[in-house]
């Protein structure tokens, strides 16, 4: 079946080989802020950075892999694995956020004694402005892209920064304070925001795991097929799409009328793909089966001058995501 023949974009590899680098730098520099500071809250923020890197590496393993073509072993392709490699991002989020709450209570327990407070806010600060820029450069590359790699490093790397926020402020309020049990404290809120994160991260890779039906990506593909729907295109029905990292595809039926001759059929057939195609940036692989109408497909068949036609026309059947995910062909009764 014809498909969109997007080439795999390389810029995304490198791009995430970048952020596994910028990572360990920043890695570094709050390892140091928390040598010099002894904060929970410092802590909390590297233990994060650790799983950046790892997710970073995780990613750049997941990018190469789903640029591959194609073989015998993975007829679908390798996309899938960037769903895989989500969710392991999003666990490890959770167990640093785990570790993170564990050294809190640990520090509220047998006390924490903090120290030169002034030089650790400056390099964390600095570490936050890098973390959200290169994260809403990786988020909005992931979503022009299709990347769900890219879109979850962004993610992760934005809630990094806001984190990291959190971080500068708390030492700004125990710096002034001298209240150190606020720091540990501050930690394990931090640290719970962290398991959160996680859990969503690993809620969207299960759902493509699995096939979750996306019923954003099924209601724009009905409304784009129901505004420019052909005469000849008497019923669709039993459309399913799934996802294969960035690349989808998709299953339906198309009901033409049963007379066609099947250089006609497949014309018409064709111009449906390409017309989706034409009209999204998704690389997309087809498989369309083709029915012949019934008798009472009459009734919601929109062809003016059918010479064989059986029943009057009673109805249009819009085209929702709804409808054209219905297994069987539309009918009246």
């Amino acid at each position: 079946m014809p498909k969109n023949t997007l080439k795999p974009n390389r810029s995304n590899f490198i791009f995430q080989r970048n952020v596994a680098i910028i990572g360990i730098v920043l890695f570094l520099a709050k390892l140091l802020a928390w040598k010099l500071t002894n904060s929970d809250a410092v802590f909390s923020d590297a233990m994060e950075s650790i799983v950046n890197i790892i997710a970073a590496f995780l990613g750049l393993y997941a990018l190469h892999l789903a640029n591959k073509p194609k073989d015998e072993d993975h007829p679908y392709g390798h996309g899938k694995v960037e769903f895989i490699t989500s969710g392991t991002e999003g666990a490890l989020i959770i167990f640093a956020g785990v570790m993170i709450i564990v050294q809190a209570v640990d520090s509220i327990w047998n006390g924490n004694l903090l120290k030169e407070l002034d030089d650790g806010i400056y390099i964390v600060a600095a570490t936050a402005i890098i973390n959200y820029v290169l994260g809403w450069i990786s988020y909005k590359k992931g979503i022009q892209e299709n990347s769900l790699v890219l879109q979850s490093s962004g993610k992760h790397l934005q809630t990094d920064t806001f984190t990291t926020i959190g971080v500068v402020v708390s030492l700004i309020i125990v710096h002034f304070t001298k209240i150190n049990w606020l720091d540990s404290a501050i930690a394990m809120v931090f640290g719970v925001y962290i398991m959160f994160v996680g859990y969503k991260i690993i809620r969207k890779a299960l759902s493509g795991i699995m096939d979750e039906a996306d019923p954003e990506i099924i209601g724009k593909l009905a409304k784009f097929l129901n505004e420019n729907r052909r005469e000849a295109w008497v019923d669709l029905h039993n459309v399913r799409i799934q996802k294969h990292g960035s690349k989808l595809h998709l299953d339906g039926h198309l009901t033409l009328p049963y007379y066609f001759q099947l250089k006609i059929a497949h014309a018409e057939m064709e111009e449906m793909i390409l017309s989706i195609v034409k009209n999204t940036d998704r690389n997309i692989e087809f498989n369309i089966h083709l029915d012949d109408c019934k008798p009472f497909c009459c009734e919601i068949c929109i062809m003016k001058n059918c010479p064989a036609r059986s029943q009057d026309f009673v109805r249009k059947i819009d085209w929702n995501a709804e409808s054209i995910t219905q297994p069987d062909k539309h009918r009246i009764n």
